[in-house]
């Protein structure tokens, strides 16, 4: 079960694994996306600003919720596990922490299955950033892959070489989403709007001009970062939302095409929901020197889901989940807390 920065809702996928010697296979029976309710995703906004109270109140609301809706996805059908991401509210690496709401005690009770969750705390604890923790299941389950780009809230990229690096590159739908709110509309389908907007050269220039850009890695962003550094940015005095959502677009690709390593041959396997933005694949195409490869619909919409049940599973067998060499931490670990349903 995944919820990603872009409130979008949580993704669910069933996944049967078989270990083949020392490789891996998976096979998708099912998958499906449920969105949020617009109050539930309205309390998930404010929980940053919010109150203690409230958000150990949310941690267990939502708990409860995933649990029903993972017995509701379920059917009747049965399963060894079930790995919750959680939904994040804050992600501070520099001061050596992370929240994920959505308590797996909840689920577990709710569901009836054991429950892996917290994901990100132990890697936290060896020194790391928390993430980026899908280049493990990458490597697993997708070997004839080694570049690999993720368009969800965040851009983050992974390069699979003989010393795997992998980093959180710059926003993307949490800044396109919200500006769509702002026009009424959940998304910008397609980049239609952003297509129609002109270019504001001083805005992409503050954009690009952000440190965090041009930090080495390992480096992970949180929502936080979006509110406080690049929110008042494009929604700035004067900026009409058409030209924002063009230029943060613009922003987008050229930050990819400039984390990408120039002279590399690999194809770039791309997806999350920003591949579906027909306007923004255009532009990163356009920038990016490298075959942008977008698989099916299924891949591309639940590959993170699939990623993190796998996490979930070497988690309960007890194995390595998380690259140090990708987080930054001192040694790689054993990720994430099981909660038994009995």
């Amino acid at each position: 079960m995944m919820s990603g920065s872009s409130l979008d809702g949580v993704d669910l996928a069933l996944v049967v694994f078989e270990r083949l010697g020392e490789r891996w296979s998976h096979r998708v029976e099912d998958c499906r996306t449920v969105a949020y309710s617009a109050a539930t995703r309205t309390r998930l906004l404010k929980l940053m600003d919010g109150s203690a109270h409230e958000l150990a109140r949310c941690d267990r609301d939502l708990g409860v919720s995933l649990g029903s809706m993972a017995s509701e996805f379920l059917a009747g059908r049965k399963v060894d596990l079930i790995t919750s991401h959680g939904h994040t509210i804050f992600h501070a690496p520099d001061e050596g922490w992370t929240c994920q709401i959505g308590h797996g005690a909840w689920i577990a009770a709710s569901s009836g299955v054991d429950v892996v969750c917290d994901l990100r705390t132990m890697d936290m604890a060896h020194g790391g950033q928390g993430a980026p923790l899908v280049p493990f299941g990458e490597r697993s389950l997708y070997p004839d892959h080694q570049v690999f780009l993720n368009l969800g809230g965040i851009a983050n990229l992974s390069m699979h070489g003989r010393e795997p690096v992998a980093f959180d590159v710059c926003i993307c739908n949490q800044a396109l989403n919200d500006l769509a709110g702002s026009l009424g509309q959940e998304y910008d389908a397609g980049g239609a709007v952003a297509r129609q907007g002109s270019l504001d050269r001083g805005l992409l220039e503050e954009l690009n001009s952000e440190a965090f850009l041009h930090k080495p890695p390992p480096r992970s962003l949180g929502r936080e970062w979006y509110t406080t550094r690049m929110r008042p940015l494009l929604f700035g005095p004067g900026i009409r939302t058409e030209d924002a959502l063009r230029t943060v677009t613009e922003h987008i690709a050229t930050a990819i095409s400039e984390a990408v390593p120039s002279g590399g041959t690999d194809d770039i396997l791309c997806t999350g929901g920003g591949a579906f933005n027909t306007f923004l694949m255009e532009r990163i195409t356009e920038l990016v020197s490298r075959p942008i490869v977008v698989p099916g619909p299924e891949v591309v919409s639940y590959k993170e889901a699939i990623i993190f049940a796998f996490l979930g599973l070497m988690r309960k067998l007890g194995r390595r989940n998380v690259l140090a060499d990708t987080t930054g931490a001192h040694r790689s670990s054993v990720g994430g807390a099981l909660y038994s349903a009995n």
